[in-house]
């Protein structure tokens, strides 16, 4: 048992010793590509989002130098037909690129030589556990261990375009590493000999412009379109309300602030690193933030492409934007519009994609606050300090029911030129409001589209937790009357959803007359 060559299940019992989401179901796929033409998977995914976890789950199972039936006897993996067949079954070669890249920087050594320690690392370790299998080359002692045992192997590469990502610049070590790759994956000496098949992990998609199409037999799974590995993107709504039932943690709260990533023709998926957290620590907070590459996003909304600074702005009060993912080169350098910038948005987490409207969203609270903690933060436009010094006056005119200052204050903000050039409906207004509002993200919680039992509210603001502030309602109205607005929210008694708050309630109806081009407003406290 070693290190990378058949390291045994050590990594996955210690994750079974912590509260763990049965994701098993993985290896069933995993096993059906085993000795086929599809046996070479790679998986694309947002940091945090489980990608190593999976990657010892997969160590554990199929490594010969250990029994597992213990580990997942129990799991939902053991009703597949084929989990007897492949359990413990192959010799595995585990990767982390990351930790290599690690060890380069430590040692003061160039990145060039990481390929070489990756193919020596293995070899060493070979040496040691069948040392009648060794030869020159790694490739040639594989095949003769492959001969010797039986038994064929799985390669388990975690963070596969991590040096691809770290040598962006370095075209000699990016072809070291991908002649390693393609002696191992593109080899028709070695490959249907040695591989019963690899499963890869990495941030970004397979580059479209040929320089890695040694790996091009690959079949790829985004975060675009995760095809049938959907549900192992991240945690289920399913999953994560046992989880709230378990620990006593309320859904709705998890839900408003972990939720999000979306995906056609299935329920919602949860950031699980930040779940996870949330539950241990019986608080929902930011956690992912502390672990992501968030002082990145400040150099790419700098960029402005096409005005990419206010579409951040739409996207932080709530509006959902078009993005066109298909010209996106797939690396952290190449952006030729602001399509490209939000598609790299979308691939490291910040946003999430519907690949059938093409539309994307900032999905959660946790995600929404790093966004407006980072524009609020050094380098801002002045557009942007215009926009939230507008916003949070208006907050504090709502909250203290003036009106008239209300009204004045959506007219400002409407002109900051962050709010839609359209206006000619309700949902035109919605648009603005919302943008009118951007300022109570500190303190607040946005839930839209509240629902009374009898209709819906347009927009309800909650306060955040250990707050004095009161919550929100906001309905809108267009060509009508703001005094209608006020009457609605009464009649169809929309505060009483918020009767386990608490607190007081501030009601609040807004009308535009597209007649006079002017807002009107009416606030109450109940």
């Amino acid at each position: 048992m070693g290190i990378y060559l058949n390291p045994g299940n050590r990594g996955f019992q210690k994750i079974l010793q912590s509260e763990y989401v049965d994701k098993t179901g993985l290896i069933a796929l995993i096993n059906k590509t085993i000795g086929t033409m599809g046996m070479l998977t790679c998986i694309s995914r947002p940091r945090r989002f489980g990608k190593s976890y999976a990657a010892k789950m997969l160590c554990a199972y199929y490594d010969c130098s250990c029994d597992s039936h213990a580990l997942f006897d129990d799991k939902k993996i053991a009703q597949s037909p084929e989990y007897r067949e492949h359990l413990n079954q192959y010799h595995i070669i585990d990767i982390d690129v990351t930790g290599f890249i690690s060890l380069a920087k430590r040692k003061g050594v160039p990145l060039k030589d990481v390929p070489n320690w990756i193919s020596d690392a293995i070899q060493a370790e070979l040496k040691e556990i069948y040392p009648e299998c060794i030869r020159e080359k790694l490739t040639d002692s594989l095949i003769r261990c492959v001969d010797r045992t039986g038994r064929s192997f799985i390669f388990i590469i975690d963070e596969w375009d991590a040096l691809i990502r770290e040598a962006k610049e370095d075209s000699e070590t990016q072809q070291r590493y991908l002649n390693l790759l393609r002696e191992w994956f593109k080899n028709n000496n070695f490959t249907p000999h040695v591989v019963a098949a690899a499963y890869m992990t990495g941030i970004l998609p397979i580059k479209k412009d040929g320089s890695q199409s040694v790996i091009s037999d690959f079949r790829e799974y985004t975060i675009l379109n995760p095809g049938r590995f959907v549900e192992f993107t991240g945690f289920t709504e399913s999953e994560v309300r046992q989880l709230c039932t378990k620990y006593g943690m309320p859904f709705e709260e998890i839900r408003q602030w972990y939720d999000g990533y979306d995906f056609p023709g299935y329920e919602s998926i949860y950031n699980p690193y930040s779940v996870m957290c949330a539950i241990e620590a019986h608080e929902c907070c930011s956690y992912w933030q502390k672990t992501s590459a968030a002082e990145s996003l400040m150099t790419y909304i700098n960029m402005d492409f096409e005005g990419l600074q206010e579409i951040i702005a739409r996207l932080i009060a709530g509006e959902e934007i078009e993005v066109r993912t298909n010209r996106f080169s797939n690396d952290f350098e190449t952006f030729r519009s602001r399509d490209d910038v939000l598609t790299l948005l979308i691939h490291l987490g910040y946003l999430t994609w519907n690949r059938e409207d093409k539309i994307a969203h900032i999905p959660n609270e946790e995600v929404r606050m790093e966004f407006e903690e980072i524009l609020d933060g050094t380098g801002r436009s002045q557009k942007w300090i215009t926009l939230i010094d507008h916003s949070r006056k208006l907050l504090e005119a709502t909250i203290a029911g003036n009106a008239a200052a209300v009204a004045k204050a959506i007219e400002k903000i409407r002109d900051t030129q962050y709010a839609p050039t359209f206006y000619n409906d309700e949902q035109a207004l919605r648009y603005v409001i919302k943008f009118a509002y951007i300022a109570a993200i500190d303190q607040y919680l946005k839930a839209e589209e509240l629902p009374s039992g009898k209709g819906i509210a347009d927009v309800v603001y909650l306060p955040k937790r250990k707050s004095s502030l009161p919550a929100l309602v906001v309905e809108l109205k267009w060509n009508k009357s703001s005094e209608g607005a006020i009457r609605q929210i009464k009649e169809r008694n929309y505060p009483a959803v918020l009767k386990d708050y608490g607190g007081e309630i501030v009601i609040v109806g807004i009308n535009y007359d597209p007649k006079k081009k002017a807002h009107s407003c009416v606030i109450e406290r109940i």
